[in-house]
């Protein structure tokens, strides 16, 4: 009998256990290791986009600009978020590995915790930035400074950890009453917290954090977007309306990679609705995976400026390699 199995049939406990026990995809604990191939190229391709934006912003002072700092957060947050991901994914696939210590569970949900909560706050911030910009263009330069901006970036670090820094302190001395099997692959707070004995006061505190950043968030973003087509509507001729909706297109394939699939996996967990469980994993590989690895290519390829400086940069590479 695999590891897996002996460890679901554990004794209820009323304190937390050494391990918790992850659930991998469903179907591939068999043949675990192929499907490491994918996991790897995945986090390398990913990589590789993200880290080219930031080098390309980095690089280019005519890019040191509000709306390209806050893209470089977003390719920061990409690959925080997937590097968080990979230890308990690639023990899955590699080994087939379930079992995790309590103290490597809770230190992997802060940080896949803390980089969603980044990406989803410079989700916001992005919006905001597009709808100032389009809504009042005169005022724009002289809102977004530079020294507004590091206030900016200063907030979203103090909500990233002040929201998630007190959680793993309180998960770890909540009493649990069932045995400790997530259903992901990774380690989650709302996951660790649904093992907790009912009444436990840290649970309402993990539901605070969820509402307080992903339920906030979406709208938020819904608003901004209304002041924009408010303005759009305003504007005179079709091309002028093409021009400015534009630049928020790669914006809001982002926001629709980040959270169409985050909304759909928590109604079927609130609804509990019939869904499989091969189904349900893969869509919660597909909230935290695919951003990382389509972000880049969205802004790459709807950013004229991004993408004619990235150009710009490899053109040397290539007359280097072909002399």
């Amino acid at each position: 009998m695999s590891t897996f199995s002996t460890q679901t049939t554990c004794n209820s406990s009323t304190s937390m256990a050494p391990t918790f026990v992850l659930v991998g995809m469903p179907g591939l604990s068999a043949v675990p290791s192929w499907w490491a191939i994918p996991l790897v190229t995945l986090y390398l391709l990913s990589t590789l986009g993200n880290g080219t934006i930031l080098w390309i912003i980095v690089m280019e002072p005519a890019l040191h600009r509000p709306m390209y700092v806050f893209l470089s957060l977003l390719s920061a947050s990409d690959v925080g978020l997937a590097t968080a991901l990979m230890p308990t994914l690639l023990g899955l696939a590699l080994a087939d590995v379930h079992v995790i210590s309590a103290s490597a569970c809770l230190l992997q949900m802060f940080f896949v915790h803390v980089f969603s909560v980044m990406e989803s706050s410079v989700l916001v911030t992005m919006a905001f930035d597009r709808a100032l910009a389009i809504c009042r263009p005169l005022h724009y330069p002289a809102l977004f400074t530079s020294g507004f901006i590091s206030k900016i970036v200063l907030a979203i670090a103090f909500r990233c950890l002040g929201l998630h820094l007190p959680l793993p302190f309180l998960l770890a001395r909540m009493p649990y009453c069932r045995p400790q099997v997530l259903t992901h692959s990774y380690c989650l707070h709302p996951d660790v917290t649904r093992l907790a004995c009912p009444g436990t006061w840290g649970a309402v505190y993990s539901l605070f954090v969820v509402l307080s950043a992903m339920g906030l968030d979406p709208l938020l973003i819904f608003f901004s977007y209304g002041l924009i087509g408010k303005v759009l509507q305003g504007l005179g001729s079709s091309e002028e309306r093409w021009k400015a909706g534009q630049t928020c297109v790669a914006h809001l394939g982002a926001v629709v990679l980040f959270y169409v699939p985050m909304i759909l996996l928590a109604l079927i967990d609130r609804l509990r609705l019939p869904v499989p469980q091969p189904a349900h994993t893969l869509l919660s590989y597909v909230h935290f995976l695919l951003p990382p690895l389509l972000n880049p290519i969205l802004y790459s390829v709807k950013m004229k400026e991004i993408r004619e400086r990235i150009l710009k940069r490899l053109q040397p590479m290539k007359v280097g390699f072909s002399q």
